[in-house]
């Protein structure tokens, strides 16, 4: 029948008209021609400390809570570690850290057994059309602000280009001149840990630190990001993108422009919500690393507020950078056609569980925002109380821009929810802090399990700040079970670094 269909000059020509309107489809498809971009944004350490995310009262981040208003804000999400090394290698792989071995800031990814193959994001972007670039920190690094601490773990190879470099990956900070006279002889700056007529017994490092900035708000390192990242949503783009932004802020120290810490009158600075006694029923094993010496000194040398007004005037200064990245995107020509996700890697205790920084699995280290904007997807000021994981970004972004799915992501896609937010949606999420250490979160509950068999368990309709450990409860014993088998299989050993 196709032969006898040649004979039909018509016919032929039909087929052949037909025949170019495929292959054209095709190759757009290909292409990506027609596919969205991406706009990817990193903040460091925020916690819940947002106003759309209940927050706390009077803190200032006007433009994080209007880009909710964009989209949907995921109320209940999770980091994969409360750690900046392991949460970044698993929302960039897509790869859990009970899968990878990732458990720590110290470990290189590539060195996971899991890992030396893994596609990350900008790679399974770039092979399905894209370009993908970056500028900040995106994957962890410390080097520029503590003189070495930590490998770099970037990879030149993974975009088409990175700024100021993947090996460099933040400009120069420069830091505030003001402080350069009272430079500590450790070479940091202004060193409250060791200032004159405060205490040094259990002294945190030089590195926790907070002071205003009196600097030009344009000379500091975020700004200058900003900067880069707005001029490339400037110019033309002959494919879509996958456009990564890392904010540092406000990871410590604190230093921001005085017009942030003015938000915050001295005075008017609020304490967390906290509980004499609070650790007293967490087991054991719950203790390992709460840095209670260190809580001991800022309450000894008075430092809470000051401690608590840094973070918040870095929150707001990380805040208001978002909003100049939002406004370089409206005004670009890509704004009607770009997938925004805005994450932070983890959490933050300042001073909760006698606890700063991070690294537990409590509600203040695991909890952090996550906003999604989807244009044609999402609806503008939607709220999902589901439990999801940073991990989950990944294959939701495969989904959204058609790219091809792959088995070797341990996140579930979180169009379902985009689409309506109280979609069924039966899995609790997972935060993985060492080897078997993990935390279980569903709507309601945090089911805690640790190494040693010793459990937590927080009913969080009754109890958010997590003050009572129920676990000991017996007609609670169905939740744990319940949870429970949402454990990890399988652990992975610790990642070795190679030599």
């Amino acid at each position: 029948m196709i032969i006898g269909l040649y004979h039909n000059h018509q016919s032929l020509m039909e087929i052949r008209i037909l025949y170019s309107i495929l292959h054209l489809t095709c190759f757009l498809s290909l292409s990506g021609a027609q596919q969205p971009n991406v706009l990817f944004i990193a903040l460091d350490d925020l916690n819940d400390w947002v106003n759309c995310m209940g927050g706390r009262k009077g803190v200032h981040t006007p433009h994080l809570d209007k880009l909710a208003k964009r989209g949907m804000l995921f109320a209940n999400a999770h980091c994969a570690a409360p750690a900046c090394n392991p949460s970044r290698v698993a929302i960039m792989t897509g790869v859990a850290p009970a899968s990878s071995g990732v458990y720590n800031n110290g470990q290189d990814w590539r060195h996971s057994p899991r890992l030396e193959k893994a596609v990350t994001l900008p790679e399974h972007f770039r092979a399905g059309g894209y370009t993908a670039y970056g500028g900040g920190k995106i994957f962890h690094c410390l080097s520029w602000i503590t003189g070495g601490y930590g490998k770099q773990q970037n990879e030149s190879k993974l975009w088409d280009h990175y700024w100021p470099s993947a090996d460099s990956p933040m400009p120069d900070p420069q830091w505030p001149k003001s402080a350069q006279a009272k430079r500590g002889t450790n070479g940091y700056l202004y060193s409250k840990p060791i200032a004159i007529g405060k205490s040094t017994e259990g002294r945190p490092p030089h590195f926790f630190d907070w002071a205003p900035d009196s600097q030009p708000e344009s000379q500091t390192a975020d700004y200058k990001v900003v900067d880069w990242a707005a001029g490339e949503l400037a110019r033309k783009h002959s494919k879509p993108f996958f456009h990564a932004v890392g904010i540092f802020r406000p990871h410590i120290p604190w230093y921001a422009p005085e017009t942030y810490f003015d938000l915050y009158p001295k005075d008017k600075v609020f304490l967390p919500k906290i509980q004499k006694d609070d650790l007293q029923d967490v087991p054991r094993y719950g203790h390992y690393g709460i840095r209670k010496q260190w809580h001991k000194w800022i309450l000894d040398n008075n430092e809470w507020r000051g401690a608590v007004r840094g973070y918040l005037a870095s929150i707001s200064f990380a805040d208001a950078q978002v909003g100049r990245l939002l406004d370089a995107l409206d005004a670009s020509p890509y704004a009607k056609n770009t997938i925004i996700v805005l994450w932070s890697d983890h959490g933050m205790h300042i001073g909760e569980k006698q606890q700063w920084e991070k690294f537990t699995l409590f509600e203040e280290a695991t909890r952090v925002p996550l906003i999604i904007i989807a244009p044609g997807v999402t609806r503008g000021g939607t709220v999902c109380n589901r439990p999801v994981n940073l991990i989950d970004v990944y294959p939701t972004l495969n989904e959204l821009c058609g790219l091809p799915a792959r088995k070797d992501l341990d996140g579930t896609s979180l169009v379902p929810l985009l689409k309506n937010p109280k979609a069924k949606w039966e899995r609790p999420t997972i935060t993985t802090w060492g080897k078997g250490n993990h935390a279980v979160r569903s709507e309601r509950y945090r089911y805690i399990r640790h190494p040693n068999g010793e459990e937590q368990l927080y009913d969080h309709k009754i109890d958010p700040d997590e003050f009572t450990n129920l676990a000991d409860k017996p007609e609670l014993a169905g939740v744990k079970v319940r949870l429970a088998k949402w454990l990890p299989k399988t652990n992975a050993n610790p990642v070795r670094n190679k030599q």
